[in-house]
């Protein structure tokens, strides 16, 4: 067996992430559904990826956009209907693409018939679901714990005289994870989506499940500045990353493991030290996939990301763990965008030749940037709670996707309403002008993928970096029983010469098919070769 086939798909494959409310609207209410992406399917496999991950399709009152669950077991009528999911499963499987679902298990919505028994009082069987607290001493909140959308972490249950704990909206209460029951619940919602054909999970904030039992005050973060989201003023040692959340996934991965071939990925932001050990060990098994948010996180530098690639790389052999990379997802802002229209390839290139399993945001193979939200459009809580932070809205990077140049990209049927603005370039930058250039993105993408499937190497193959000779340009190879393909990037606005030991033919550059300069790289131009 070669070791391309002994990978499993998710790490051979690549993870394109659908935001439903914005994919393909088939409903005409202005808002993606199951119908919609069942509908497009075809596109999706059409790009050369494995896996679709879809963001919360749970039943929701949708105040932070089915992040708030108020039934995990059912699909909010937005969305369609629970035949809807499984004709969307059935046609992925019918097409070789798996399906993820998010899974958010730190909280409930407030809607939840757990909180609502919950609330009934103190002598409710469901109290201790969720976190409740006593004021403190002076009849002030617990302690000093932040909220991620700004504001305190708790809110006062008038009836009770307690308050209650929360991460994120005051409608989203933290569940109890100390409580077994909790957890079992949680797991049988699992269970119940892998029974539906489920083949995987993105589990939203898994390093939060535990808290200090001692709920004690966190301390400033020194490097916190006004203009800053308000929860990073804190350094949150007694909310993040707590000994028992690794325990809770050991029991969450021991219930993918009853069933075959199932994996999640965990959203985790964290340096390294901290990420890979949440994905356990051979003997322990925690995570699959500890989501690597590092390329979005950091200065968009050569030398840089070379040095953290090559430190990532090491330390997850070391920790016998599989790599993986993204670029952007629903609450980090379009790729496009940071890295600017120049590096818009440098980076494609970048993240689909690493060693590792990349995931793709919808619309990032298209080049889709940030779409400027008017105030009176904006409807994320982050941005709406958060105004003296500019860069909170989530909502630039939510747009609708841009199929084609007719009345509202495509997304929608003519005379609705998206419930956001398109893109301003939507009638050039979308799929229909798009598939049938090579040269565009959407080619340049598909270029990409093909070299994955036709270059062993890109996929099973080892890393190792280069010495190019030049601070803007990273150059890395990966060579599997003999076949050796390097990569080129460069990160600058100059042509760059290569080192004679960087040669090769020319398989793909991101400049098209205009002759090669020499032994130099163009300014913004990635290259891939076989040496």
């Amino acid at each position: 067996m070669t070791l391309t086939a002994q990978l499993k798909w998710w790490q051979s494959g690549i993870i394109y992430q659908i935001y439903p409310r914005s994919f393909q609207d088939a409903s005409g209410d202005g808002v993606g559904d199951l119908r919609g992406i069942t509908a497009r399917l075809p596109y999706v496999a059409s790009l050369g990826v494995q896996a679709v991950w879809l963001s919360p399709i749970f039943t929701s009152p949708m105040r932070d956009f089915g992040y708030d669950v108020a039934d995990y077991c059912d699909i909010d009528p937005l969305f369609g209907t629970l035949e809807d999911f499984d004709a969307l499963v059935a046609e992925a499987h019918r097409l070789c693409l798996k399906v993820m679902l998010d899974y958010v298990p730190n909280h409930t919505s407030s809607d939840h018939v757990w909180f609502q028994e919950a609330s009934a009082g103190k002598d409710s069987p469901k109290r201790d679901w969720y976190v409740w607290r006593d004021p403190a001493p002076d009849g002030g909140l617990p302690n000093n714990w932040k909220s991620f959308f700004g504001g305190p972490a708790w809110t006062l249950d008038e009836k009770s005289g307690q308050y209650y704990l929360h991460q994120f909206l005051p409608s989203q209460p933290d569940l109890n994870w100390r409580n077994p029951d909790v957890r079992e619940a949680m797991f049988d919602v699992l269970r119940f989506w892998m029974r539906r054909g489920v083949d995987g999970f993105r589990v939203d904030v898994i390093w939060l499940l535990a808290e200090d039992e001692r709920f004690l005050d966190e301390p400033a973060n020194p490097e916190w500045r006004p203009g800053d989201i308000e929860h990073a003023s804190l350094e949150h040692i007694y909310t993040q990353d707590q000994p028992e959340t690794h325990e809770y996934i050991r029991e969450m991965r021991a219930v993918l493991d009853e069933f075959d071939d199932r994996m999640m990925v965990g959203e985790i932001y964290l340096p390294v030290a901290k990420l890979l050990p949440f994905a356990g060990t051979p003997d322990e098994p925690m995570v699959h996939l500890p989501f690597n948010f590092h390329l979005i996180l950091m200065p968009w530098d050569a030398g840089q990301i070379r040095t953290f690639t090559d430190s990532y790389d090491a330390e997850c052999r070391k920790a016998q763990t599989w790599p993986n990379w993204v670029l952007g997802n629903h609450d980090q802002h379009r790729f496009r965008s940071r890295v600017g229209d120049a590096q818009y390839r440098v980076a494609q290139t970048l993240l689909l030749t690493l060693r590792g399993t990349p995931t793709v945001y919808y619309g990032d193979e298209i080049g889709m940037s940030n779409v400027p939200i008017p105030s009176h459009r904006m409807v994320d809580p982050a941005g709406l709670q958060q105004p003296d932070s500019p860069a909170a809205s989530r909502d630039p990077e939510r747009t609708p996707m841009q199929w084609d140049a007719s009345a509202n990209a495509g997304f929608s049927a003519p005379g609705t309403e998206p419930w956001l603005p398109l893109a301003d370039n939507y009638a050039t930058l979308n799929v229909q002008a798009q598939e049938n250039d090579p040269a565009s993105d959407l080619g340049y993408f598909r270029a990409l993928t093909r070299l994955r499937q036709e270059h062993p190497a890109l996929v099973a193959g080892d890393y190792r970096s280069l010495d190019a000779g030049h601070d803007h340009l990273f150059a890395f190879e990966r060579t599997l029983n003999g076949d050796r393909l390097i990569v080129l990037l460069n990160f600058g606005s100059q042509e760059v010469g290569l080192s004679r030991d960087i040669h090769g033919q020319t398989l793909l550059s991101s400049l098209g098919d205009q002759p090669e300069i020499g032994a130099a790289l163009r300014p913004n131009e990635a290259r891939v070769l076989r040496a």
